[in-house]
């Protein structure tokens, strides 16, 4: 037998959540697996067709859950891909700027080599904390992360925000992110300057 009802509570980077079944009755555990192949990932008041069932230990489940309006795109999805849009344009216009500044010399090679070593480092710790979320191990602090973007690991960051939908709604989060790419930007228009210029030759001789 099939229901319809309202997703709510749900955790996006853990992927789970539970469904209040419209005209009441039970409540039932909602998880990411249980939509049909090509789904979006749902948000809170999301109304979906689902079927119940019960799992070993008798709590109720959700299975082969569709969504109510399958064929229209909700508006915050289709913002969330806009807005990816927009970020991955910044992000590769800002690495091909890195790459002109070194041919023009006004930056060493050193600059985009250390972007790319703390992106990596960036990504690999979004994955991570993304693995310990759905495995209900130790997280790594919000803090931690922003202090890799800050470093400079902010392109990598961004791409396993998008890659692997990990804090990518939680607001607070994004506009501290987007802080920490605006300070880090600063600190290399300012490596640009006479001053920052003899910064970078002065660390590199010890």
């Amino acid at each position: 037998m099939k229901f319809q009802g309202k997703v709510f509570s749900w955790n996006d980077d853990k992927g789970f959540g539970f469904v209040e079944p419209n005209g009441g009755g039970e409540r039932a555990f909602v998880h990411i697996k249980a939509f049909t192949e090509g789904s979006r990932r749902p948000v809170n008041g999301d109304l979906i067709v689902y079927e119940l069932v019960t799992d070993k230990n008798q709590r109720y489940r959700a299975a082969k859950i569709k969504f109510a309006h399958d064929g229209r795109k909700s508006k915050a999805d289709s913002k969330s891909n806009k807005s990816n849009r927009v970020s991955t344009v910044f992000t590769l216009t800002f690495c091909a700027g890195l790459v002109v500044l070194v041919v023009t010399n006004k930056l060493p090679v050193v600059v985009p080599a250390f972007y790319l070593l703390m992106s990596i480092v960036a990504f690999i710790a979004y994955a991570m904390d993304k693995s310990a979320a759905q495995n209900g191990r130790w997280r790594t602090q919000e803090s931690t992360l922003h202090l890799f973007a800050l470093a400079g690991g902010w392109p990598g960051a961004l791409y396993a925000r998008n890659k692997l939908r990990h804090k990518s709604s939680k607001q607070e989060f994004k506009a501290v992110y987007w802080l920490t790419v605006l300070l880090n930007s600063g600190a290399l228009c300012w490596l640009l300057t006479e001053q920052g210029n003899n910064l970078i030759p002065a660390i590199l001789k010890g």
